[in-house]
């Protein structure tokens, strides 16, 4: 990582990020900021980084229970809140 002069702002001083991956997936980020309209791959990546840290909604484990809770729903294997309420003799008052 090398650094570059502070902005003429005053304001964080701005750091070049190197990092690797596929050529695929480099077509996948092109396709991607193309379509929804940034001027550059940089703005993009710079945007979804602020966002996923400003922003965090899922860790990992919190993705996979949320994509088993589709399947479950996809297969059937869930119970309504009444048949719940019913089975474990709540109220929903």
């Amino acid at each position: 990582m090398s650094e570059a002069a502070t902005d003429d702002d005053g304001g964080d001083d701005i750091a070049t990020v190197n990092f690797k991956l596929t050529e695929s997936f480099l077509e996948q980020i092109d396709d991607t900021w193309q379509g929804r309209g940034f001027n550059s791959r940089s703005e993009f990546i710079r945007y979804t980084l602020r966002d996923a840290v400003e922003f965090p909604t899922f860790d990992r484990d919190e993705l996979v229970a949320l994509l088993e809770a589709e399947e479950d729903v996809r297969e059937g294997r869930t119970t309504s809140a009444e048949a719940a309420r019913e089975r474990f003799g709540t109220s929903d008052e």
